[in-house]
């Protein structure tokens, strides 16, 4: 098992507990095949640039561990998921 490193960025307007909701959903995933070693919600921030006329986000970092299913199973939700504007999974070299 690889050691990843996930990123995304909720929609300022949702409700702390949906936020909430998308992080145990997300680590959910995770947690079938894999196991979440840190997961942190880095509260709103302004974005680097405008994306659909919105300029914050609420930040989330998830450290963690799984096989490459459990990788494209969190891509394939996270892209259907509409309060998720952008996301990044990435290998964890250090």
């Amino acid at each position: 098992m690889r050691k990843y490193e996930l990123m995304y960025i909720i929609r300022p307007e949702t409700e702390q507990e949906a936020v909430q909701a998308l992080v145990e959903k997300f680590n959910g995933i995770i947690a079938n095949g894999g196991e979440v070693s840190k997961s942190d919600v880095l509260g709103k921030r302004r974005l680097a640039y405008e994306i659909n006329k919105i300029r914050d986000g609420i930040y989330v970092l998830v450290h963690f561990t799984g096989p490459s299913e459990v990788v494209n199973e969190l891509d394939r939700v996270i892209k259907i998921t509409d309060d998720v504007i952008r996301f990044l999974i990435v290998k964890d070299v250090a």
